[in-house]
């Protein structure tokens, strides 16, 4: 499974992506959040060969139009909460839902 990584910010956001085995696809870098740069990382994401999967973290507004872009082009996005992990990760209980 090929795994893209997307680090949100105002404006750009930072993407990177690994294929199985950790073969780095593409070192990490800017996609700035217009329709076309986005499209143009749907289309991207499309031409990898095998299932791939994005993961980018939960920032409001910004996150918005990077999710609904990859999204609607048919790819599978999980957006998650950054303090949530780290919570997680340093032992603390994920809240219940």
């Amino acid at each position: 499974m090929n795994a893209v990584g997307i680090d949100v910010s105002k404006g750009k956001s930072k993407v990177a992506i690994v294929q199985p085995g950790g073969d780095v696809v593409c070192k990490p870098y800017d996609v700035g959040h217009t329709v076309f740069e986005l499209n143009e990382l749907a289309d991207f994401i499309l031409t990898l060969s095998g299932e791939t999967k994005v993961v980018l973290e939960y920032t409001g507004r910004y996150s918005e139009p990077v999710a609904n872009t990859l999204s609607k082009a048919g790819i599978f996005v999980s957006v998650v909460n950054a303090k949530l992990l780290k919570d997680y990760a340093g032992g603390g209980a994920m809240p219940s839902t």
